[in-house]
């Protein structure tokens, strides 16, 4: 029989081990690595071999990980980093980067700052593509499981390896369809009207709903949807309030009017959110300040 020898793998080999495990499924693991199923499946088997494991195993409709997958895929995932940084070990060049980086965010950073961000890191580094997931209520495994490379989100997530920077403060306003209502002057129009917001799964409120609650600030909410994108249907052709960013009015809510909040608010910052391992990874590092450069234009 012949010997298990470690050369024997690859980066493509262990990125795909790397998706398996986190997606939990052959399907969502080939359509992320945008291969076939067959191909997953075939990787499966070559790596089955290499390490004397089943990996994952049938479990009802889906697959479940071996004990010897979770610690084999963690290994893995820090060998795709090493791999990822080696072509940069002894110099950066952007046109040399292969790369597909995955940024967690909302409708409002997705749509906000992601577009120009693509235009330019594609104008310098060609071999670069972006993959967007939710980022809901960011949790740190998002990025120590490197589900994601970036979260750009306005609640960092807390850890000690888990490393945030402010990219710009926006304020809220009042959104509303003008033809059929006129802005809020006061606090006590504000409070005598409806008003729609956004209500995440698993009922996550919007940081500002929170707020004006712990004020005692009572509005009647008539409608909630779960993102930013519902919301302009929701108030064209209707008398309704919309306490949002203003930055929206940019993106998802252009067309709709849009006037100061006639209560006191506090700002709404957005960070920059990264693991501690990318820290030094010149081309992460790069495509980071890129993201900067294009929130500094946006402020």
């Amino acid at each position: 029989m012949n010997a298990i020898d470690g050369l024997d793998l690859d980066g493509h080999l262990l990125q795909l081990l790397v998706a398996v495990h986190e997606e939990g499924s052959i399907t969502r693991a080939a359509e992320r690595l945008g291969v076939t199923q067959s191909a997953v499946s075939h990787g499966l088997d070559r790596l089955r071999a290499l390490v004397g494991d089943p990996l994952f195993v049938k479990s009802g409709r889906g697959i479940a990980a071996t004990e010897q997958a979770g610690p084999l895929a963690e290994r893995a995932r820090r060998l795709v980093e090493e791999l990822r940084a080696f072509p940069t070990a002894a110099g950066f060049d952007p046109e040399r980067l292969q790369r597909c980086i995955t940024i967690a965010a909302n409708d409002l950073q997705r749509d906000l700052l992601l577009p120009a961000w693509l235009r330019r890191v594609r104008a310098q580094a060609p071999g670069v593509t972006l993959r967007v997931i939710p980022s809901g209520a960011p949790e740190p495994a998002l990025l120590r499981e490197d589900a994601c490379q970036v979260i750009l989100t306005p609640r960092p997530p807390d850890g000690s390896d888990i490393v945030h920077k402010r990219l710009f403060d926006d304020r809220y306003g009042v959104f509303f369809d003008p033809a059929c209502r006129r802005a809020p002057a006061t606090e006590s129009d504000y409070l005598a009207a409806d008003h729609v917001t956004v209500l995440y799964e698993p009922r996550r409120v919007l940081e500002i709903d929170r707020w004006l609650a712990e004020q005692g600030v009572q509005r009647h909410i008539v409608a909630s949807v779960p993102g930013f994108a519902g919301i302009a249907a929701l108030l064209q052709g209707g008398p309704w309030l919309a306490t949002l960013p203003t930055l929206l009015g940019r993106g998802v809510l252009r067309g709709l009017a849009v006037a100061p909040v006639p209560v006191a608010t506090p700002p709404m910052p957005m960070y920059l959110v990264w693991h501690r391992r990318h820290q030094g990874d010149p081309a992460h590092r790069w495509l980071r300040q890129v993201l900067e450069a294009v929130a500094a234009e946006l402020a």
